[in-house]
């Protein structure tokens, strides 16, 4: 539901700098968010992400973080203080590109 994403993160590493299918894959994810008015952050170091949000439980599923969505599902996305700088960040950022 495009309508309760209020950040898409996209992380990668020096060695998926050259994997062509992961860049396409950003290329539609990218597209997909700039249609539904998404904001995006480009952040580098996945190893570093991991480490943020913490270990997986013992026997899950190993986790893929190139692409991880920030769901809210209030009506009001930007209630969060936290989210609203996240956005403004994103808006002044995408100003300067």
């Amino acid at each position: 539901d495009p309508d309760s994403v209020v950040l898409c993160v996209l992380a990668t590493d020096e060695e998926d700098e050259g994997d062509i299918a992961l860049q396409i894959h950003f290329t539609l994810i990218q597209a997909f968010c700039c249609d539904n008015d998404i904001h995006i952050l480009r952040v580098s170091g996945m190893q570093r992400l991991a480490a943020i949000l913490g270990e997986p439980e013992p026997g899950s599923e190993p986790r893929d973080l190139h692409c991880l969505l920030v769901t809210n599902p209030h009506t009001d996305a930007w209630k969060s203080q936290g989210l609203a700088e996240v956005a403004s960040y994103c808006a002044e950022s995408r100003d300067r590109n």
